[in-house]
């Protein structure tokens, strides 16, 4: 632990709670907030590959209290708060596999299958099969192409519109959203029965303050200056289209470029180092911006400029799988957003966090990565509840969204070139119809 560790946790170990119980916590464990206790039993349930039943409706009170009532229920929250059951090692001892910092997303049915049993069972068959191999899966939260593990696909309680887009198919198609796209994540739900304790209103540490304002200050948030005005009455072609997708990426790339050579860390890591991280997460740093900081323009001039390109019957037909799935997703991220507002001191953060991912390969110094991930963590997580001390979910839903972003970035390079412009045209004429709406 780094002396900067060290300030945190004197000041702040009486205002940070557990995310599972509430008690008080002690640090990050498996990638979330929590105590000692929920920690334990995180890792000797995962250990010992215990399989526990709920005697009652599978929502019980998750308490400091009450916790040790029902195991099914506390190894249950332990999952859907994002504990990282592949940071634990094998063979119980201190020093996990994997140092992600923050949650992990696992599918509902991933989870039913952890609480059943079955995954356990799935995976001593597959190391008495294999042997040993990467230890990448879907669980860690990385997979071969540093991509997360896509969240749940499917829920029977909530719904989200797809709204502009369902009316866009059938314009163009006449034939409705098919019930396999309705895309509903599990990724921002909480326990009702285990709410967050809202934190005591206090000050933003002096160094928080600072580290943030310097994040801030690297930050390019002029308007972008790829031309997007058109005549009306003008109908732009898809090679015309793909043409501008292309001019404001290079935009986009250019300012995340002029970006870390503004960073207030840019001298504690390697060229090299840098080289990795922006070659591995640049389609993530300009999903981000997309959706936060340049939103307006992108959803708004961007949209406009679509909305003149009409795509063939044959585009329709042709739209791919990946793409109707990176639609879908882009939607609702950016539904998210919208309602969380984030600001620009929040975006920061996240971009910073997202940028240090410790878990790419070819880095020559990940401790020291993991150190400067887990110190802009933390301040995010300062910052929020100091701006925000009535929204106590809000630190996780922003957490949240960045496995999601990882995931769609990584989705994105699958779709072939061709199907972007209509891609883009079905996400922002999709999002300025919701946008209208509200």
């Amino acid at each position: 632990m780094d002396t900067w560790e060290v300030s945190v946790s004197d000041d702040r170990a009486e205002q940070r709670t557990c995310l599972i119980c509430g008690d008080r916590a002690t640090g990050l464990h498996y990638g979330i907030i929590s105590c000692e206790g929920c920690k334990g039993f995180f890792k000797r349930s995962i250990c010992n590959k215990r399989v526990y039943r709920c005697s009652r409706d599978k929502n019980c009170v998750m308490s400091r209290k009450q916790r040790n009532r029902c195991q099914y229920c506390r190894l249950l929250k332990c999952l859907q708060m994002g504990m990282n059951r592949k940071a634990i090692r094998e063979d119980g001892m201190p020093g996990g596999r994997n140092k992600s910092i923050g949650p992990v997303q696992i599918s509902e049915e991933e989870i039913e299958r952890i609480m059943s049993g079955q995954e356990f069972e799935e995976e001593a068959n597959h190391w008495s099969t294999n042997g040993d191999s990467d230890h990448s899966s879907p669980g860690n939260g990385v997979s071969e192409s540093n991509q997360p593990s896509p969240v749940s696909t499917l829920s029977s309680s909530r719904s989200v519109e797809l709204n502009g887009f369902t009316a866009f198919r059938e314009q163009y198609m006449g034939t409705p959203m098919p019930p396999h796209y309705q895309y509903i994540p599990h990724l921002f739900s909480y326990s009702a029965h285990s709410p967050l304790l809202p934190p005591q209103a206090r000050s933003l540490d002096p160094q928080s303050h600072s580290l943030i304002h310097q994040l801030v200050l690297a930050e390019d948030l002029e308007p972008l200056g790829t031309p997007m005005l058109i005549e009306d009455g003008y109908t732009v072609t898809q090679a015309e289209l793909f043409a501008l997708l292309c001019r404001l990426a290079d935009e986009l790339l250019f300012r995340q470029i002029a970006w870390i050579k503004k960073l207030p860390f840019f001298c504690e890591l390697s060229i090299k180092d840098y080289t990795c991280l922006l070659s591995s997460t640049w389609q993530e740093l300009i999903l981000l911006s997309s959706l936060t900081v340049y939103s307006k323009h992108i959803f708004g001039e961007l949209a406009d400029v679509t909305s003149k390109y009409s795509p063939s019957d044959e585009e329709l037909h042709r739209f791919s799988e990946e793409g109707m799935e990176v639609m879908e997703r882009l939607i609702y991220l950016y539904r998210k957003f919208h309602q969380l507002k984030v600001s620009n001191e929040e975006y920061a953060c996240m971009k910073a966090i997202n940028f240090l991912n410790q878990d790419i390969r070819g880095l020559t110094n990940a401790s020291q990565l993991e150190q400067l991930n887990k110190r802009y963590w933390y301040i995010c997580q300062d910052f929020t509840e100091y701006k925000y001390p009535h929204q106590p979910n809000r630190f996780p839903d922003l957490m949240m969204c960045l496995p999601e972003i990882r995931y769609i970035a990584g989705k994105m390079v699958n779709v072939p070139l061709e199907q972007l412009p209509l891609l883009f045209k079905a996400v922002l004429h999709s999002c300025k119809t919701s946008g209208s709406k509200e």
